[in-house]
């Protein structure tokens, strides 16, 4: 039995050379392989909010803006009529002094026209004016036209407070020279804002 035994021993070891451990299979790919890549940075960074591109902000008018509007314009027309009739009627007086009373009567009603007619277009015209005080388009014009009507209407204003009356235009002829200065002048600022309007549009 121990010969047969040693036999076998043997014969297993003529079989062939040991067998080789199995070579190793492709090695796994790393967990990071088969993970979804990180998101590329954008080519263009995107600016701050720095605020200095605002959105055009709305601008709103009353409701009666286009009603003043339309009052001031209508009126507007009467400007050179009753500049053209106080200065006829002024230079007769001037002339003749102290004149008809029925010129001097007419030259009055005339002056009460042109403060009625700058009192109602210094009122709707500053009103509209603050209105659009938020609206950047046809700045200029306005208020240039404002500031040259305000100060005919200062003029107007001092022409009426040194008007001699009859007896005093008699004492001293110098008190209608004033006062015909200053409301010529006063005309002159006034026709060159009414002109203005004209031929300045938008």
């Amino acid at each position: 039995m121990t010969a047969v035994a040693l036999l076998l021993v043997a014969a297993l070891q003529r079989v062939g050379p040991p067998l080789d451990p199995p070579a190793p299979g492709p090695s796994a790919p790393p967990v990071t392989a088969w993970l979804v890549p990180p998101l590329a940075a954008p080519d263009v960074a995107l600016a701050p909010d720095t605020g200095l591109h605002r959105r055009p902000r709305a601008i709103e008018y009353s409701d009666f803006y286009g009603v003043r509007l339309e009052i001031h314009r209508i009126a507007s027309y009467a400007t050179l009529p009753l500049f053209v009739g106080e200065a006829v009627l002024g230079q007769a007086l001037y002339h003749n002094p102290p004149g008809p009373s029925g010129t001097r009567t007419a030259h009055s009603v005339v002056a009460l026209g042109v403060a009625g007619l700058f009192g109602v277009n210094t009122v709707t015209g500053l009103w509209n004016l603050w209105d659009s005080r938020h609206d950047p388009a046809d700045r200029p014009r306005k208020y240039i036209h404002a500031a040259l009507m305000l100060l005919s209407d200062a003029g107007f204003v001092a022409t009426g407070v040194v008007a001699p009356g009859g007896r005093q235009v008699l004492r001293d002829p110098n008190s209608a020279t004033v006062h015909r200065n200053i409301a010529i002048t006063s005309m002159g600022v006034a026709l060159i804002g009414y002109g203005m309007m004209l031929v300045w549009k938008k």
